[in-house]
């Protein structure tokens, strides 16, 4: 039996082998008189490239808050003596940078920051509040900040950066517009857009263009916008401000595991299949420039968020990674969701971002989305558009005139957001075609010869009467959508 000697403790110690001290197991350091016993790979000094000086064992075995990941311990601890911080084995070795999937610059572990160097302490992934006098993953430039543990929590959600390669190198974006006439206040009246050809001038006016849409986002017109005079073309004012290239975070191309920020490029006049929503669509789009994944600008907006404030409820809403409860909006099952910290209020992303005000055939007035029944009389409620019986507490839309009720999914069908009388080019037509949808008169299918009375793309050639139903155009080049 070897006796050791160790200045952690008064008495020699002895090492027991896996016999001599059953149930242990890799031998053990004990001290008969007292009964300690410590692992004998602990009874050294640790050295990590994470922190500029070495961490000894602290030979009391007392509870203890870790200065490095927050929690609190329960068995050993190392100490520094020279920061006079005192963590668990495993947090020695933290990484110093990480790049996380909710955030678009590295983060950087810290011991502690001054708390008038932040304006919010609520950590990005679980919204609590975490404690500056203890360790975080910290980006100062963007008033981020996680809880350690917060931020080391899924492995796929983040990767070690180097030391060598911890600066963060921001890449310079050209300005998608340029402005070429301002009012006294400064503000840009008229300005060029890169994806647009003639002078888009700013407008107020709801009223005279309520009605149509933003070729960007193929939402209707609201607030300040931007329009061409000379042809069918509106921007959002917000829309058209929008970048050329934006680095995104929480992003992963297909096969690969997520590494760094990649860029998304503004892409315009193409067919995509937007990756979140999964609806089709012809409007502007962020497509990343490695993998070629599409994003409508709605969801692209969405996912930049980590907090969003909307018109059905009266709190911030706040993105939890873990919320398995159902959707205040349409009952649907929830994994993850926008939830309300004050009350019990949660929303999926689907609800998150439908559209407050849409056009259908149902009815010849704007719908509104409506969050709460419009009548207590009613003993049922039902859509006007199937007459199936709905569930009052959830979201509907509603023309006021009319007193027209109608589910959410009866509103927003497959082919909502593809702009009517927009260009489509199709190889085996010698003309360009353009998306419509007949209301009082339904020609022949030129491919299956039935009526065109859903999406369909016709001729705008004078005298050339090719029509023909868009799921059989798709059909013939491969459902590539």
């Amino acid at each position: 039996m070897e006796e050791l000697k160790n200045y952690g403790h008064q008495q020699p110690l002895l090492m027991l082998n896996e016999e001599q001290l059953i149930g242990n197991g890799n031998g053990v350091v004990g001290c008969s008189r007292i009964h300690l016993t410590l692992l004998a790979h602990a009874i050294t000094n640790i050295e990590d490239e994470s922190h500029q000086h070495p961490f000894s064992l602290f030979w009391r075995r007392i509870p203890f808050i870790c200065d490095a990941c927050g929690t609190e311990g329960h068995h050993v601890a190392y100490t520094c003596g020279t920061c006079s911080i005192m963590v668990h084995k495993k947090c020695i070795s933290l990484p110093c940078i990480i790049q996380h999937v909710l955030h678009v610059h590295r983060v950087f572990h810290t011991y502690f920051i001054p708390k008038e160097y932040f304006e919010s302490l609520n950590c990005m992934m679980c919204h609590e509040v975490v404690d500056t006098e203890l360790g975080s993953y910290v980006c100062a430039d963007c008033n981020v900040i996680f809880h350690v543990n917060c931020g080391l929590k899924e492995n796929e959600w983040y990767c070690i950066v180097s030391q060598e390669n911890g600066d963060d190198k921001s890449r310079d974006v050209d300005s998608i517009t340029k402005v070429l006439e301002r009012n006294e206040a400064g503000k840009a009246t008229v300005i060029e857009h890169c994806k647009h050809k003639h002078p888009l001038m700013l407008s107020d006016n709801i009223r005279k263009h309520g009605d149509k849409c933003c070729d960007r986002c193929l939402l209707l017109i609201s607030a300040k916008f931007y329009y061409c005079s000379r042809c069918d073309f509106f921007l959002h004012k917000s829309c058209a401000e929008l970048p050329k290239m934006r680095l995104f975070a929480n992003h992963r191309c297909y096969g690969k595991p997520f590494s760094e920020p990649k860029p998304f490029i503004l892409t315009s006049n193409c067919m995509f299949k937007c990756g979140l929503c999964s609806y089709l669509s012809n409007g502007f789009s962020s497509k990343c420039n490695e993998c070629g994944n599409h994003m409508c600008l709605r969801c692209f907006a969405l996912s930049l968020q980590d907090a969003v404030k909307i018109t059905g409820h009266k709190h911030l809403l706040l993105f939890y990674y873990d919320c398995k409860e159902k959707c205040s909006a349409c009952g649907r099952d929830l994994i993850r969701a926008f939830r309300c910290k004050d009350c019990n209020f949660h929303l999926c992303n689907w609800c998150v971002i439908l559209p407050t005000r849409v056009k259908h055939k149902c009815d010849e007035h704007i719908l509104a989305l409506t969050y709460d029944k419009v009548n207590d009389y009613a003993k049922y409620y039902y859509c006007d558009i199937c007459e199936k019986e709905r569930d009052p507490k959830h979201w509907f839309y509603y023309c006021e005139t009319c007193d027209t009720s109608v589910y959410v999914d009866g509103v927003l069908e497959k082919y909502s957001f593809i702009k009517l009388r927009s260009t489509y080019n199709e190889e085996n037509h010698e003309h360009p075609l353009t998306f419509v949808k007949k209301i009082h008169y339904y020609p022949e299918c030129v491919k299956c010869g039935k009526p065109c009375e859903d999406l369909s793309l016709e001729c705008a050639e004078p005298g050339c009467n090719y029509i023909a139903h868009w799921e059989c155009i798709k059909s013939a080049i491969g459902d590539k959508y």
